[in-house]
């Protein structure tokens, strides 16, 4: 998926695709980027096209661990939800725990 899917996903204009991640996609992002970054230490790419090469194998570290949590869990990783969307869920989540201790 490239950006501009995962941004229609999520339905983002011009807001930042990583405070719209959902705590794994982040996590999931991270291993990608610091997988590519120890490959690149170790291997000392030199020019692009060898640097794309790594990047596409740190990539490839971040896809086999998402692959293996959804086979694990038997749902997506990637959801449609954005930084508004989980916002709300947390606030209901908040108002039903504050309207529970009133009524006790």
């Amino acid at each position: 998926m490239t950006t501009r899917q995962y941004k229609d996903l999520k339905r983002l204009k011009k807001e930042n695709l990583r405070d719209n991640m959902s705590d794994t996609e982040l996590v999931l992002t991270m291993l990608a980027e610091a997988s590519t970054r120890d490959i690149s230490r170790a291997e000392k790419p030199e020019g692009f096209t060898e640097s794309k090469r790594v990047a596409k194998r740190g990539g490839s570290v971040a896809r086999v661990a998402r692959e293996a949590l959804e086979s694990e869990t038997g749902q997506s990783v990637i959801t449609a939800q954005n930084a508004a969307q989980m916002g709300a869920v947390v606030t209901e989540l908040i108002e039903a725990v504050a309207s529970e201790n009133e009524e006790k």
